[in-house]
């Protein structure tokens, strides 16, 4: 099958769309409104934020390497049975949130989490939708995929703060957990795997994917920004609410300025999906990480107020996840579909480990200066080296030369 044939399916293809969308919406929802329970737990349990924020650095990190291992599992054994899976030790480990009495179980909890939304994450969703369709439509159906987990943020956001003023930051984690059962029934659809690739006459294995990936510029330049996206989208999860408290602002905002990133990351990714249809991909994503280091900045120096929030909020959230979309979609062309879900793992991989720093280090940082401003400048910084690093990026397949001549016979 070519890169660009699209796989067959018994189910309809706007039935598989609609179910890998509800998917990533279930499954980015809860994690995206983590940040509510920074204040109601540290104060319960008389834990500084740096306990908090390690845990979830841990679920992001976890989150990267269980993008890899799942990716690759999905790969090999298919999407539904991996969103299963995936949903199931995602739910164990909320549940686990919602009981853990030192930081070391907290910390424990943050593994199982990170591993379960890893197994059940639109990345997994994205690789049966780059099976299903042309490559010329992959990056519109990515923007799909993404803007689905962001309305997840949008919807969560206000829900979880409900449920933790009506029944307790403990039992609301339970109510979430119990939300993900319902992720099994919604991957039956999204079932199949990918087709074998011919390499130098057998299917490629795993390990020469890697090898072949890890050897190509163009890709390891795409692993190095996208870094910088995690650091700066988990840092904000996690510590916008409890920075606008710092500032003096109500916590009302905190739910108001994540519900609208998720509103307007719609916009951003559908956006960025139907862009990456007409122009390069790479001028994109450098858009979007130069954008995001002028946003930042003009935010750190007016004076914090409601107006200032919701600006904020709103041009992040179309510059939020709009990555995605460009990403993935570079990476199913440079090698095609095959081993789509583990090598869009290994980038995502990349993402987590400055998601684990964003987090860890805004933790951290704080309780030594009382102030997230380090952090904020790091991802100033760090957002013009993205924008940067995206620019000599090459749009095309992977040449892989001619294939060697069989060995005479002897």
């Amino acid at each position: 099958m070519s890169a660009a044939s699209p796989s067959t399916s018994r189910f309809p293809l706007w039935l598989v769309v609609v179910c890998g969308c509800l998917i990533a919406a279930i499954n980015f929802g809860p994690r995206s409104s983590m940040g509510f329970y920074l204040t109601p737990i540290t104060m319960e349990r008389g834990w500084g934020r740096e306990t908090f924020a390690l845990a979830m650095a841990w679920q992001n990190l976890l989150w990267g390497v269980g993008a890899m291992l799942f990716g690759g599992f999905a790969d090999r054994f298919g999407t539904a049975k991996t969103l299963s899976i995936g949903a199931g030790v995602y739910a164990l480990g909320i549940l686990a949130m919602s009981w853990a009495p030192t930081p070391l179980a907290f910390h424990g909890a943050g593994v199982l989490v990170g591993l379960g939304i890893a197994g059940s994450a639109f990345g997994i969703v994205m690789a049966a939708f780059g099976r299903a369709v042309t490559a010329e439509k992959r990056s519109l159906v990515f923007g799909f995929a993404t803007a689905a987990g962001s309305f997840g943020q949008f919807l969560f956001s206000p829900v979880t703060q409900g449920l933790i003023v009506t029944f307790g930051w403990h039992d609301s984690l339970t109510i979430l957990a119990a939300m993900l059962a319902v992720i099994p029934l919604l991957a039956i659809p999204l079932q199949g795997k990918p087709a074998a690739r011919m390499y130098h006459g057998h299917d490629q294995s795993i390990g020469e994917a890697l090898t072949e990936a890890l050897g190509h510029r163009s890709y390891l330049l795409l692993v190095a920004g996208f870094f910088v996206c995690g650091f700066q989208v988990a840092f904000i999860t996690t510590h916008f609410p409890a920075y606008l408290r710092d500032v003096g602002l109500e916590p009302k905002w905190g739910v108001i300025s994540l519900m609208l990133i998720g509103a307007f990351n719609v916009v951003g990714s559908l956006g960025s999906g139907m862009l990456g249809m007409r122009m390069p991909k790479r001028w994109i994503l450098s858009f979007i990480y130069f954008a995001r280091s002028v946003v930042f900045t003009i935010f750190l120096l007016v004076p914090a107020s409601p107006v200032s929030v919701v600006l904020f909020a709103s041009v992040m959230g179309v510059l939020w996840l709009s990555t995605v979309p460009p990403t993935n979609a570079l990476v199913a062309l440079m090698f095609g579909t095959r081993y789509l879900a583990l090598l869009g793992g290994l980038v995502f991989f990349s993402h987590q480990v400055g998601s684990f720093l964003g987090v860890w280090l805004g933790g951290w940082l704080y309780d030594i200066n009382q102030s997230y401003d380090p952090v904020w400048w790091m991802g100033v910084a760090l957002g013009v080296f993205a924008g940067l690093v995206h620019l000599p990026i090459r749009e095309r397949a992977v040449d892989r030369g001619p294939l060697p001549m069989p060995a005479a016979a002897e």
